[in-house]
């Protein structure tokens, strides 16, 4: 008798199985089942699948809502999987055909977002990206200045700046204490015209001011110490510079 109900049992469950198995194939023939199943993948981190069942609902589905769902859907797999680049692509891919969609805000700031987080983590390596990250992320904060996530869009973005001014400092130190003077002032003149009020204007001004009275122009010499002395007296920036500067 137990063997029998034991028997009873499994085949019930074979028989709801199966029977989820045609609803899911029945579903999967509209757009709404299809994405459906496409966001289950997607929801149990199985990404690759999440994709192909998303491009699926794009390409049987053409002129559903769904489609767009899914087009967005696959930028958005692509950045929970940290493939920033793809992710930059797609989004910048569905800005250029959907540019009214409610989400509009959403969209640009993952576009910033998707070239911040390709960024190295030292400033030594290249940082092309960073303007990259930094135009799209101040398109977001000036089209949408009410939007929920301007806040963290001006943290990263003034992140990405504050990297910039450091790879401009470094790259000014490197000729300085190399005593390649005309190529260091070059480089601590763009750090403060550039990147003021972020740390390093006293240090670039001092800097230029030996670099230009290293040089031989005494007169830009004079004007960097002046203007070292008006906006930092009493620095330690400004008595290095006086040092050398008579």
């Amino acid at each position: 008798m137990l063997k029998t109900l034991r028997v009873i049992t499994i085949l019930a469950a074979l028989g709801l199985l199966v029977s989820g198995c045609a609803s899911t194939e029945k579903n999967s023939n509209t757009p709404e089942g299809a994405f459906a199943i496409a966001e289950e993948y997607d929801q149990g981190e199985r990404y690759e699948e999440a994709i192909r069942r998303y491009t699926e609902v794009k390409n049987k589905f053409p002129y559903s809502n769904f489609a767009t769902k899914s087009e967005l859907a696959i930028a958005d797999v692509y950045f929970k999987q940290e493939s920033y680049a793809e992710a930059q692509v797609s989004y910048q891919m569905f800005k250029e055909l959907h540019p009214t969609v409610p989400q509009s805000d959403y969209v640009q700031f993952r576009i910033g977002m998707s070239y911040y987080n390709q960024l190295p983590s030292t400033i030594d390596r290249d940082l092309t990206l960073a303007n990259d990250a930094i135009l799209n992320l101040s398109e977001l904060i000036k089209k949408y200045p009410n939007s929920t996530h301007v806040v963290e869009a001006k943290e990263k973005r003034s992140a990405a700046i504050k990297m910039l001014a450091e790879k401009e400092e470094y790259i000014a130190d490197f000729y300085f204490k190399r005593k390649i003077f005309d190529s260091a002032l070059g480089r601590y003149e763009g750090l403060y015209n550039n990147f003021r009020g972020l740390g390093f204007d006293a240090k670039a001004l001092s800097r230029a001011a030996i670099c230009a009275q290293k040089i031989g122009d005494s007169p830009k010499a004079k004007k960097y110490q002046q203007l070292l002395a008006r906006e930092f007296p009493g620095s330690k920036e400004l008595k290095d510079a006086e040092k050398e500067i008579e």
